[in-house]
C-alpha cells in the first residue's frame, strides 16, 4: 500500500471546507450574542475584569470587546471591526458587531444548501451598494448644523442608550460646545474643515464632586502647579511665553573630562553656568510676560530670577498638553530662549489660577477669547464612573463632529434599517437567478436591529416586528422602535435620529466583514517555528529527567 503524503508538519492543525465557514459563522455569532443585550436605551451593562484586576463596567460595544480575549481567528476579526467602527465614526459600534453576526446567520442555509460562496458574496456586495445608496437618496434628511436645538436632538439619540442618559442636557450641551471650539473651518484654504477631538478635546478627570458639575473650560487646564511657593497663583490677562526647552545648565551630550589647574579654575565654571542660566531668564524677561510654561526642567537658580521679576513658571508639561494651550492661548512654542520675539507670546488667556480638588493642584488657564482647543472637566464619585462618563462624551462628540462633517441624518430607533429591509426585498423581486436569495437574506438580517431593540425592551418581538414591517410597506420610512417601552412610533414626531456617516459606515463594514469570513476555507493553525518547538522538546526532557523534584517549600 502507498503511504499517505505528509507536506504540513506534525505540529500544524488544519481544517479546510465547509466545517471552516460553519465554524466561523459559529465563533461570529458567539461574539454578536455577547454584545447583543447592550443595545439601545433598556441596554445591559457588562462588568469585566482585565487582567490587572481592574474592573471595566461599560454597554460600549468597543470596550467590552477590547478587554475579551479570543481564541479563534473568526471571532479576533469581528473584535477588530468594533474597533475600526470606533475610530472610523465613533459610534455604532455594538450595531455593526450585532449586525455583521446576523449576517453570516443569515449566509449558513445557503452553504448548508451547497450554494457557492462567492455566489453569496456577489450577492451581498450589490445588496451593500444598493443600500447604501437607498439610505442617502430615499432615506435620509438634510440638517442645519448651525441650528443649537437640532444638534442637540441629534446627539441625544446616542447617549439615549447610555449611562449618561440622567444628565442628557448636560453632556450633550458640553459635547457640542467642544466639537464647535475645536472646529477649524477655513475656507480661504479651499474649504479646508478639520475637527481633530482626540488631540485638542482633553477630557480631564477628577474623581469627587457630582456629575452635575461637570463643566467645559473656555481655554485648558493640566494637573500641574506652579514651580515656586512664592509665585502667584492667580493672575489676569496673563502674558504667557512657552518654551521647550530646559531652563537649566546644558550638560554635556557624552561624558565630558574637565582639568583644573587652580582653584579659581572652578569658581569661573561655576560662574559660567550662573551666567548662563541668568542670560536665559534676561532673554524672557525682556518680553514681560506673567507665566512661563515648559515641557522641560527649571533649575533653582532659574526659579529664582523669575521669581524676582515676578514670574510665575510652571514646567514638566506634556508635549500634547502644550499644543493645546498654544491652540487657546494664540502664540507660539519656542524651541531657544534666544529666538523669542513679542509675537511667540500668548495674550488671549483671561485668568490663570491654580486650584485644589482634593490632594492634587490643577493650573487652569480660562476666559479665552477664541480658544481652538478645549478641556473638558468630569466630576464623579469613582474611577469607574469617570471612566464610563468619558467614554460616553467621546460617542457624543463623535456624533457631533460626524454631522458636522456630513450634515445628513436617518430616522433611528431601528427606523433605517426596516425601511431599507422594506426597499431591498421589493428590489430582490427584479433580480434573476440563484443571487436574489442571499440578497433577500441580507434584507431579513437587516431588521435584526430593530428587533434586538425590542427583544431588550421584553415585548413579543413577532408581533410587534409585524405590525413594524406593515407600517413601512403601508405608510412611510420614519416608523421605527420606541427603546423604552417597545412600541412602535413615528421618528419624526418622537425625535430620534441618527447621522447618515455612522450608519453607512455600519452597513459597510458588517457586510464586508460578512463577505470576508464567508471567503475563508481553509484554516492552518499552529505554526511554530523550529527553534521554539525544539525549546518545547527541551523543556519536556528537562521536566522527564527530574520527576522526583518535589515543589520547593
Amino acid at each position: 500500500m502507498q503511504q499517505p503524503m505528509l507536506v504540513l508538519k506534525n505540529n500544524t492543525k488544519r481544517e479546510s471546507g465547509r466545517k471552516v465557514q460553519l465554524s466561523n459563522i459559529k465563533a461570529a455569532k458567539t461574539i454578536s450574542d455577547i454584545i447583543r443585550t447592550c443595545l439601545g436605551p433598556k441596554a445591559m451593562l457588562k462588568m469585566l475584569m482585565d487582567p490587572m484586576g481592574g474592573i471595566v463596567m461599560t454597554n460600549d460595544g468597543n470596550a467590552i470587546l477590547r478587554e475579551i480575549q479570543v481564541q479563534h481567528p473568526a471571532a479576533k476579526s469581528m473584535i477588530e471591526i468594533s474597533r475600526t467602527q470606533d475610530e472610523e465614526v465613533g459610534d455604532g459600534t455594538t450595531s455593526v458587531i450585532i449586525l455583521a453576526g446576523e449576517l453570516l446567520k443569515v449566509a449558513e442555509p445557503f452553504l448548508v444548501d451547497n450554494m457557492h460562496p462567492t455566489v453569496i458574496i456577489a450577492a451581498y456586495r450589490q445588496a451593500l451598494e444598493d443600500a447604501v445608496s437607498m439610505m442617502r437618496n430615499e432615506v435620509a434628511k438634510p440638517v442645519d448644523t448651525d441650528n443649537r436645538e437640532e444638534m442637540v436632538k441629534i446627539i441625544k439619540s446616542s447617549l439615549g442608550t447610555k449611562f449618561m442618559k440622567g444628565w442628557n442636557d448636560l453632556a450633550c450641551g458640553i459635547a457640542l460646545d467642544a466639537v464647535k471650539c475645536v472646529r477649524i473651518n477655513d475656507q480661504s484654504a479651499g474649504g479646508y474643515n478639520e475637527i481633530d477631538i482626540k488631540r485638542y478635546a482633553k477630557v480631564e478627570k477628577v474623581p469627587g464632586g457630582s456629575i452635575e458639575m461637570s463643566e467645559i473650560l473656555d481655554g485648558v487646564m493640566f494637573n500641574k502647579d506652579v514651580t515656586h511657593t512664592g509665585m502667584k497663583r492667580r493672575i489676569e490677562n496673563p502674558r504667557i511665553v512657552m518654551l521647550d526647552c530646559n531652563l537649566e545648565y546644558k550638560k554635556g551630550e557624552s561624558q565630558t573630562n574637565m582639568e583644573f589647574m587652580q582653584e579659581t579654575d572652578f569658581r569661573k565654571i561655576l560662574q559660567l553656568e550662573e551666567n548662563y542660566i541668568k542670560d536665559i531668564c534676561d532673554d524672557i524677561i525682556a518680553l514681560k510676560p506673567d507665566l512661563v510654561l515648559t515641557e522641560k526642567g527649571v533649575s533653582d537658580l532659574a526659579q529664582h530670577f523669575l521669581l524676582k521679576a515676578g514670574i510665575t513658571a510652571v514646567r514638566r508639561l506634556r508635549k500634547s498638553d502644550m499644543n493645546r494651550v498654544a491652540r487657546a492661548v494664540g502664540g507660539q512654542i519656542v524651541h531657544r530662549t534666544e529666538e523669542l520675539k513679542d509675537s511667540d507670546v500668548g495674550t488671549e488667556c483671561g485668568l490663570f489660577e491654580v486650584k485644589k480638588f482634593g490632594d492634587e493642584y490643577f493650573t487652569f488657564l480660562t476666559k479665552c477669547k477664541n480658544p481652538k482647543a478645549c478641556t473638558i472637566l468630569l466630576r464623579g464619585a469613582s474611577k469607574d464612573v469617570l471612566m464610563e462618563v468619558e467614554r460616553n462624551l467621546l460617542d457624543a462628540m463623535n456624533v457631533a463632529r460626524n454631522v458636522m462633517i456630513d450634515p445628513f441624518l436617518v430616522p433611528g430607533g431601528g427606523a433605517v434599517e426596516a425601511a431599507v429591509a422594506h426597499r431591498l426585498i421589493e428590489k430582490s423581486k427584479e433580480i434573476q437567478g440563484v443571487g436574489q436569495w442571499p440578497y433577500r437574506a441580507l434584507a431579513e438580517a437587516l431588521r435584526i436591529i430593530p428587533k434586538t431593540l425590542m427583544q431588550n425592551c421584553g415585548v413579543n418581538t413577532i408581533r410587534t416586528m409585524t405590525n413594524l414591517t406593515a407600517k413601512h410597506a403601508t405608510t412611510g420610512s420614519t416608523w421605527g422602535v420606541d427603546g423604552e417601552t417597545g412600541n412602535i412610533v413615528d421618528m419624526e414626531e418622537f425625535g430620534v435620529w441618527d447621522t447618515l456617516q455612522v450608519k453607512s459606515q455600519v452597513f459597510k463594514t458588517a457586510i464586508e466583514t460578512a463577505i470576508l469570513l464567508l471567503r475563508i476555507d481553509d484554516i492552518v493553525s499552529g505554526v511554530k517555528k523550529q527553534s521554539d518547538i525544539d525549546a518545547e522538546k527541551m523543556a519536556g526532557k528537562f521536566q522527564a529527567a527530574n520527576p522526583q523534584e518535589g515543589p520547593e517549600e
